[in-house]
């Protein structure tokens, strides 16, 4: 392109899709298909293309919890069972029947689980009374991020309609103004070609001129001798 300089990496567009003709016609789907699978097979990456980055720590977000659970997995160990010793009331084994510190630990572990117990019921009944508005305030949350959301979309979707018609408008703009251009071409090809024309004709006029003008002062001189 004359009197514009490319950068490295720029791409110039050569195609008016919105305005260019014939995309329809038999076996033009199919040679632009083998060409693009043509340029995959020739550029195929051989290697990891994301190799020139910095290889990322995925040990950072790890808690110990999580890397002993990863650590169990990689050495196929089976999961610990949830333990439910707390939740049981044995008596005292057969051999402390008569020990009052053996009944001291059983009697504080009830106690332990009653209270548990009673703080479940009390967690219950807070739930009752205010889990409803909680779930309507959650719900309510969720609507508005929903309803977020699809503003975000239909605000999205109008920007690439609009960004569409702005690239059909310049299209159709540039394809008018280049089918006049090419006209205008045509145009002047034809007039130069019809003064070529012309100027060959004249050429040949004033030769044939030249020449009877030679031949007449010929015959001239052959009568004044």
């Amino acid at each position: 392109m004359a009197g514009t300089s490319l950068v490295a990496g720029d791409v110039v567009v050569d195609a008016l899709p919105y305005f260019d003709q014939g995309y329809d016609a038999p076996g033009v789907r199919e040679a632009a298909a083998a060409l693009v699978e043509e340029e995959t097979r020739r550029y195929r990456p051989t290697k990891n293309y994301l190799s020139y980055l910095p290889t990322p720590d995925y040990t950072a977000f790890e808690t110990t919890i999580m890397r002993n659970e990863f650590e169990r997995l990689a050495a196929r160990q089976p999961l610990e069972l949830l333990s439910m010793k707390r939740y049981e009331l044995p008596a005292p084994s057969a051999g402390q029947k008569n020990d009052i510190t053996a009944w001291q630990e059983c009697v504080n572990n009830s106690m332990a689980q009653l209270e548990h117990q009673a703080v479940r019921i009390e967690n219950l009944e807070i739930m009752s009374q205010h889990g409803p508005n909680a779930w309507k305030v959650y719900n309510d949350n969720l609507v508005h991020m929903i309803e977020n959301s699809q503003k975000e979309l239909q605000k999205l979707r109008k920007n690439i309609q609009d960004l569409n018609w702005q690239r059909k408008n310049i299209q159709l703009n540039a394809g008018a103004k280049l089918r006049e251009m090419e006209s205008t071409w045509v145009s002047l090809v034809s007039k130069n070609y019809e003064i070529e024309r012309a100027i060959v004709q004249l050429e040949i006029d004033i030769h044939h001129i030249k020449q009877q003008q030679g031949d007449e002062n010929k015959e001239n001189i052959k009568q004044e001798n």
